[in-house]
């Protein structure tokens, strides 16, 4: 299996929830093109992306069991989740373990121990900033207190108009 047949399957999991799919692509798109401007290595590169893909799995059972796709909740469930989509597969266990770990706090932006990690904030930042139409003091706020990367701040400032 790879990114592009991953990616294929979380489309058909969202079961034709256009906001969810084309939510995922964003994120997918963002974290893709940061990993690749960055320099992550290859392995780094398919966490970042499988991580991407992956990273609102829970969002679908989040809306049926809590009424509400909450942070907290997509993480305690998205790893469950993403454990199960990723048991039966020929990633590397090192990367499948990654992969969970990060859909598991994807919507925590403190102790970001790792690259993939950070991308994956900035790249769901860059859509949710986006679709939820934040202020542009949150944006400047984020941008001074949680982006790290070169390109993903280099992003927040040309998408958002910001200096």
């Amino acid at each position: 299996m790879n990114s592009s047949e991953t990616l294929i399957q979380m489309i058909e999991y969202a079961k034709g929830n256009r906001r969810d799919i084309n939510h995922l692509m964003k994120v997918y798109a963002y974290a893709r093109t940061i990993g690749i401007c960055e320099g992550l290595t290859s392995q780094e590169q398919t966490v970042v992306e499988l991580a991407a893909i992956l990273h609102d799995i829970a969002c679908p059972l989040c809306r049926q069991k809590y009424g509400s796709t909450k942070g907290e909740y997509q993480e305690s469930e998205g790893a469950v989740l993403a454990a199960e989509f990723l048991k039966d597969t020929d990633w590397p266990k090192e990367i499948t373990e990654r992969v969970v770990y990060l859909v598991g706090h994807h919507h925590t932006l403190h102790d970001i121990d790792g690259i993939d990690y950070q991308i994956l904030i900035e790249a769901d930042y860059l859509v949710n900033a986006d679709e939820a139409g934040y202020s542009e003091e949150n944006i400047r706020n984020i941008m001074e207190h949680v982006f790290r990367t070169h390109t993903g701040k280099t992003l927040l400032q040309t998408v958002f108009g910001i200096k």
